[in-house]
């Protein structure tokens, strides 16, 4: 089990721990993590040779259609590097909508995915 906290921007303390994980930055993250992987996986499968992956991914609350708080959108924002050839910026769109399509989290959720990948390095 994770030690889990709601954020001190919410709860205030003594009722969170910023050393605990903050439940909605842990559900970017997992939507983060699973297209990195499935990216990496399928630029492989190409014979593209990432040799390093960040993503600085953003989660946006607002409100449902009830008035509830929910994390609506998650922008992606990878930025990449490559040994040898890169992937033209076509290529690397088109690894990106697969690595959404094939994501199982991103499968699984309601939240609008968006990648907003910076220039191949």
């Amino acid at each position: 089990m994770i030690a889990a906290s709601p954020a001190l921007s919410s709860v205030p303390l003594p009722y969170s721990n910023a050393a605990n994980v903050d439940p909605e930055e842990a559900f970017v993250a997992a939507i983060s993590s699973c297209h990195m992987l499935t990216f990496l996986y399928l630029a492989y499968r190409v014979g593209f040779d990432v040799v390093s992956y960040d993503d600085e991914a953003i989660g946006h609350t607002e409100k449902n259609a009830r008035g509830r708080d929910w994390v609506g959108a998650v922008e992606l924002r990878p930025s990449i590097a490559y040994r040898g050839r890169p992937p033209t910026s076509e290529e690397e769109d088109r690894l990106h909508h697969a690595a959404h399509e094939e994501c199982i989290i991103a499968n699984s959720v309601n939240t609008k995915i968006t990648v907003i990948a910076s220039p191949t390095r």
